[in-house]
């Protein structure tokens, strides 16, 4: 009898929580590549039109991304660059932040980046991460 309690406790808890409506993705980018950034900004970009929230963390050299005046290479088939993309994501309403590692790495300050991209603080990223309501994506 235990054990099927058990089973079946888990099993309501599982079923809870595959029922829980998805909120949108947290996406952390590290790569370099221009592919694979270009990617991370296709997925945020398609989640925001099925109108679920995106949080993005930029790290290493994706943090690049949002340092005016910075290129990113164009790409094909959309004709855009990683940054170009980025930067209509937030438009839609993404979230983006550096992580804070990245400008004092760097040798940057605040003053380089993007209007509307923040530095992130390791609590509230950590805190978004573990929020079960968020797909993450890591790149």
């Amino acid at each position: 009898m235990k054990k099927f309690l058990s089973v079946v406790t888990l099993g309501a808890l599982l079923t809870t929580g595959a029922m829980a409506e998805n909120k949108g993705l947290n996406v952390v980018l590290t790569a370099q590549d221009g592919q694979t950034q270009l990617m991370a900004m296709v997925l945020s970009m398609m989640t925001l039109k099925q109108h679920k929230a995106v949080n993005m963390t930029l790290c290493s050299a994706a943090g690049d991304l949002a340092v005016k005046g910075k290129k990113s290479p164009v790409l094909k088939p959309i004709d855009k660059s990683p940054k170009m993309m980025l930067k209509a994501i937030m438009k839609k309403g993404a979230k983006v932040e550096v992580c804070p590692l990245y400008l004092p790495n760097a040798n940057l300050d605040k003053s380089v980046l993007l209007e509307g991209i923040t530095v992130a603080t390791p609590a509230k990223v950590a805190t978004q991460l573990l929020n079960s309501e968020f797909t993450t994506l890591s790149y």
